[in-house]
This record gives structure tokens, sequence and C-alpha cells, in this order.
């Protein structure tokens, strides 16, 4: 699962606003506030432009929780 705090922190250690990655990586800034909300859950290719955005293996942005 997609973890939106991981995001928020990939966000600051490039200082910017997670509102300045979403536009970079072409994501509606109203997505990106439902991801935070927990509406649901971002698609996998929303989650690919993140991490080339940020050069970053898929592993950086998975919730550390077990669900086994």
């Amino acid at each position: 699962m997609f973890s939106y705090e991981k995001f928020e922190k990939l966000c600051e250690e490039k200082r910017i606003t997670v509102r300045q990655a979403a536009i970079r990586c072409g994501i509606a800034t109203s997505t990106v506030s439902n991801w935070k909300l927990g509406r649901y859950e971002p698609k996998i290719d929303k989650i690919l432009q993140i991490t080339s955005f940020f050069n970053v293996p898929l592993e950086r942005l998975k919730d550390d929780e077990r669900t086994d």
C-alpha cells in the first residue's frame, strides 16, 4: 500500500511542497488531497510518476504496516 507520509517525507527531503511535487508529476492536487485524506489509494501509474520524479524505488513509497 501507498504511504502518503513517505511521499511527504520525499518532498521535505527535496525541499518542495506536496503541491509542487504533484504539479511536477502531472498529478492533480485534488487527487493528492484525496490520498492524504485516505479517500482512495493512488493508481500504479501515479505512483510510478512519483518514483520517477524523485528517482527512488517503488519500495520507498510503500506503507510499512503488514497485513499478513
